[in-house]
């Protein structure tokens, strides 16, 4: 992706084919939310138009496929040739579009509307009243596509989109400097494990800060999400609610503020110089993030390449959860495209086909050792047993795939991610960081940006 990190929480590479979010990933569609049915309010379709099923043997025609310019553009136009291959009657023409100035005026006119978009999972629910309900047609995969992503994708009842990736969140920690500090990572096993192994490498590198602490407003609430994810929560529920309020969110921040007080945490920016620096430094040895950090080792570390590996997340209490989503995308297929049950298929070969998700996840021309930046959220294509990426020799040869596809299957469900997101960064967002400050408390912090949110946001959409 390109280098614009904020609006995808991606990485660098992975931007260009995002646009995160994360993933980042997390843009509010501002114009179209009047059109569309509020999340949660009862408002809009209970099932909406719903897609059936292509029934003919050899199906025959064009469909426009829109994707975002990028290395995942190059992923999928080389997986048509396989689709072409199943399906010799379809013709896809596949454009590298700016979804997220194109889409929406797209929609709204009816003019020259694609058969199928890749869709941030955060924009799902603001353009239901113009996309398929594609509930029926997913009927036969639902109980093996990973429950966060379904739920994401699940408004009134209606499943809008065809769940695509799972960003699984993990630790990433640098193996040799904390072999060489005698630090196992084996034992962190809870966030105050990491908080205790933060401080013992603290006293074998003293004016090390070992753990990150995101400085960006957008990505530290993204950060956020991933971890109240752990406990299966979101700062909206199914119902559209704020619940921002909450035990979970008030550990988190708890946390965070410690980590903070301790003098435990590089405040940078996610892999801006000064990150990539103290990275390589050994000063910053903690990384709790999506699994698209493993670009850093791969493409931007030069001194610490080779030392840096992957776990399962803490938990916040023993015995919870050890992963949480971070980002995602999925398919969707307009009401007005032309041709809607091909761009089923085609959808349905990526991603529910070995042959398909193979092609996506596999060795190719843009990642030779396969995409290894996130994992199929259909899990009998996240087999264990079965990797479609291959060990990265950038992170001295660690299977990552298996750690992975465990920490995919450990992510609770969760909740269709509201219109206003993003635009919560500007209390939300901007009030954790006056809080890494150390201008607000955590509570300070919940209590405003509630607030905030509850005002300005949720009593306005």
């Amino acid at each position: 992706m390109n280098p614009t990190l904020r609006r995808s929480g991606r990485s660098p590479r992975r931007l260009a084919r995002r646009g995160a979010a994360i993933a980042a990933a997390l843009v509010l569609v501002t114009g179209l939310t009047a059109c569309g049915p509020d999340i949660g309010s009862g408002g809009g379709q209970a099932a909406g138009t719903m897609l059936e099923a292509p029934t003919d043997a050899s199906p025959k025609g064009e469909i426009t496929i829109w994707d975002r310019s990028g290395d995942l553009y190059k992923v999928f136009d080389a997986a048509i040739q396989q689709f072409t291959k199943k399906y010799p009657g379809i013709t896809v023409h596949h454009e590298a579009v700016d979804i997220d100035s194109k889409l929406q005026n797209t929609l709204i006119t009816g003019t020259d509307v694609p058969d199928g978009v890749f869709l941030d999972d955060a924009k799902v629910g603001s353009y239901v009243d113009h996309l398929y309900n594609l509930k029926d047609v997913l009927a036969p995969y639902v109980k093996d596509i990973a429950k966060q992503k379904v739920d994401v994708n699940t408004v009134n009842g209606g499943i809008y989109g065809v769940p695509f990736d799972l960003d699984p969140g993990l630790l990433f920690y640098n193996a040799k400097a904390l072999s060489a500090a005698g630090i196992d990572p084996d034992g962190i096993k809870t966030y105050d494990d990491l908080l205790a192994a933060a401080k013992k490498y603290q006293q074998y590198k003293p004016g090390s800060k070992p753990i990150h602490l995101e400085q960006d407003s957008f990505n530290s609430q993204l950060q956020l999400e991933m971890y109240a994810s752990q406990f299966g929560t979101s700062l909206a529920g199914p119902d559209g609610s704020l619940r921002l309020n909450s035990a979970p969110y008030q550990q988190i921040l708890t946390w965070l503020d410690t980590v903070q007080k301790d003098g435990l945490g590089t405040r940078a920016e996610y892999l801006k110089p000064s990150d990539v620096g103290a990275l390589d430094s050994g000063d910053e040895v903690f990384y709790p993030w999506a699994i698209w950090f493993d670009y850093a080792p791969q493409q931007q570390l030069t001194a610490t390449k080779g030392d840096w590996r992957a776990m399962a997340l803490p938990a916040w209490s023993e015995g919870g959860a050890r992963s949480g989503a971070m980002g995602g995308s999925s398919f969707v297929i307009p009401k007005d495209s032309k041709n809607p049950q091909l761009a089923w298929l085609f959808y349905q070969f990526l991603t529910f086909d070995p042959a398909g998700y193979s092609a996506v996840y596999g060795p190719n021309s843009v990642y030779p050792g396969g995409m290894n930046t996130s994992v199929p959220a259909y899990q009998p294509a996240a087999d264990p047993a079965k990797p479609l990426f291959q060990p990265i020799d950038a992170m001295g040869g660690q299977d990552l795939w298996q750690t992975a596809v465990a920490a995919g299957r450990e992510i609770p469900g969760s909740a269709p991610i509201p219109t206003w997101w993003e635009a919560a960064t500007d209390y939300l967002g901007t009030d954790l960081q006056k809080m890494l400050d150390g201008s607000m408390t955590p509570q300070q912090v919940i209590d405003q940006a509630s607030k905030d949110i509850q005002t300005n946001l949720v009593e306005r959409k």
